[in-house]
């Protein structure tokens, strides 16, 4: 882990990272493939979970009001519980195909809302076995290939939160689900001193990228907000098709 190459490719990884906890919709998942351009996919995973871990924190504090409790509440047990299955399956699950999985299911969420107005969607409300499902469905591809963000869109974006309340919900999941992932990923071989002396160098420039994605989201009208959202779940959705594609 040393050269131009690499460190370009790491921060410009820590930089994604930063802006997707500072709420700019989905960009947080282009850090591991950035990063992936530069070392073996494995390790670059293992390596940024602690730059999302410490982002984490400032995003906390950036959206420490602004967040909704039910949606949490809702949610979180779920992605604990896919955590442990990503754990307890580790050996035996095929990421190529959940990665395709959850990339069909995002393409075909996001052309939905892409061809009706969302005007004429009305909010729905947060509901709990839905909520407990798509929960799990976070959990469990976030360990797997730090790949949550489909499946917690599906569930959150019908519920129609106001720009920050949604940035800030997102952040706070992300974050618990960030730390409980630290257990798994050191009983497996994930986080070596030499990945944590690498996350802490590109620490700074991650904290840099919350605040200036926490600007962002306050300045941009909310309507662009949430077109930017559907529009990066589609991108990020075919990505993880083509990878699970190529990967199988």
């Amino acid at each position: 882990m040393d050269g131009l190459g690499f460190w370009v490719a790491a921060v410009a990884a820590a930089v994604f990272v930063g802006a997707g906890k500072g709420g700019i919709p989905v960009v947080g998942m282009l850090g591991v493939p950035v990063l992936a351009l530069a070392i073996n996919p494995v390790t670059a995973a293992g390596l940024l979970l602690p730059v999302y871990v410490v982002s984490d924190v400032f995003g906390l504090w950036a959206y420490r009001r602004e967040f909704d409790g039910r949606v949490l509440a809702i949610l979180l047990p779920g992605a604990v519980a896919g955590i442990g299955l990503g754990w307890a399956t580790a050996s035996v699950v095929s990421e190529a195909v959940v990665t395709g999985l959850i990339g069909v299911i995002g393409v075909v969420f996001a052309l939905n809302l892409i061809l009706r107005r969302r005007g004429e969607v009305a909010p729905k409300r947060a509901e709990v076995v839905p909520g407990l499902f798509w929960g799990a469905m976070t959990g469990f591809t976030s360990f797997v290939s730090h790949a949550g963000a489909p499946p917690y869109q599906v569930y959150t974006l019908p519920l129609r939160m106001p720009k920050t309340v949604f940035a800030g919900t997102s952040t706070i999941a992300f974050a618990v689900i960030n730390a409980v992932k630290l257990v798994p990923y050191w009983a497996l071989g994930q986080l070596s001193a030499e990945n944590l002396h690498v996350a802490v160098m590109l620490m700074p420039a991650a904290a840099l990228a919350v605040f200036a994605g926490v600007r962002l989201v306050r300045v941009l009208p909310e309507a662009v907000f949430f077109r930017i959202v559907t529009w990066a779940l589609l991108g990020v959705s075919v990505k993880l098709v083509w990878d699970g594609v190529t990967g199988v």
